[in-house]
């Protein structure tokens, strides 16, 4: 068990190594095969209103007319260590961890993103307790009682929420409970844990349920598939010959080994909504991850872009990381050698 931890956290170290030179490569080296400049790649993370000077100065602080190899050393130096960047006679310290620096409003990416990750971790936390509690649920049970009306109505209801997208749903939710049914008069306001739980789950409580609704629909039907595949095993067969209670049967034997997709599937959705629920913020107007990418992007702050990406990706690998060490308490069947 030891040996696999170690290969899985070094694997997943290489892989944030590959992505980190993957987008370096979309920032820094696809423009200049695509035929730019060093000029114009240098105006980019400037601005429109670049003037000479300033131009010359991100060219001389990001290395541009180094080879790359000697550009991507220099990111990744910057991430471990930090980076300091000269404008004439003032300097910009980066603190590590730097994970970018925007040269537009002079401000480093990372402590932005501190101020915003609380955001969507709150807002993606929230709704995965509520969609695998709910989604599983109703799957475990969707299957034990196949054909149905509970089952025909739990798979329909299903199939409306994998089809309704989120911003249709929040905007419903705002719609029926801030306007038509007035409970949340003064609006959604995101309020930290820290200042007042009670009013910080309160007032998440539409986004969660808007962005639960769509992932548990399809929890609950992946685990309805599962638990029929399952509970046709010989060794659920075995365990109900012994005399074990049915349900014992189905938690013990059944769920848990149903559950290893669950999980697999759990852990890249989490991570993606620690990368930003960008709709659901835009939604409800919450200044997380994803807001933050989409208000970077309108604005053309690569070095903010570059930063979410990096940041999101190491919220997806760590999740799966996660997922692989936890497979053995789930499903006795899978062991580690």
């Amino acid at each position: 068990m030891a040996a696999y931890i170690i290969r899985r956290v070094f694997a997943a170290v290489l892989l944030l190594l590959v992505v980190s030179a993957v987008t370096f490569a979309i920032f820094f080296l696809v423009p200049r095969l695509g035929g730019q400049t060093v000029d114009q790649l240098a105006t980019q993370y400037v601005g429109k209103d670049a003037n000479p000077e300033s131009i010359a100065a991100v060219k001389r602080n990001l290395g541009l007319d180094q080879p790359i190899i000697l550009q991507y050393w220099d990111f990744i130096k910057a991430i471990v260590s930090g980076a300091t960047y000269h404008f004439g006679p003032e300097a910009s310290v980066c603190h590590a961890p730097c994970f970018g620096y925007s040269f537009k409003d002079h401000i480093e990416v990372w402590p932005e993103l501190t101020q915003r990750i609380p955001v969507t971790f709150s807002l993606a936390i929230g709704a995965a307790v509520i969609w695998v509690i709910s989604g599983v649920a109703i799957g475990v049970l969707s299957a034990l009682k196949k054909g149905t009306f509970f089952d025909r109505l739990a798979m329909t209801v299903a199939l409306a929420g994998v089809s309704l997208p989120i911003f249709f749903t929040g905007m419903l939710g705002l719609a029926v409970f801030t306007v038509q049914i007035p409970v949340w008069e003064d609006g959604i306001n995101f309020v930290p844990f820290s200042e007042n739980p009670g009013e910080w789950a309160w007032n998440l409580l539409i986004p969660w349920c808007s962005l639960a609704f769509l992932y548990s629909a399809l929890y609950a039907r992946l685990t309805r598939a599962g638990m029929l595949e399952t509970m046709g095993e010989d060794y659920i067969r075995t365990a109900r010959a012994k005399g074990l209670k049915e349900s014992k049967v189905v938690t013990k034997h059944g769920l848990r080994a149903a559950l290893t997709p669950i999980v697999t599937i759990f852990g890249m959705d989490f991570g993606l909504l620690l990368g930003g629920a960008v709709i659901t913020e835009q939604v409800f107007s919450f200044q997380g991850m994803g807001a933050y990418a989409v208000q970077a992007v309108k604005d053309a702050d690569l070095p903010i872009v570059m930063g979410v990406t990096l940041v999101a990706a190491f919220f997806i690998v760590f999740c799966n990381l996660l997922v692989d060490l936890v497979y053995a308490a789930i499903d006795p069947r899978v062991r580690y050698s």
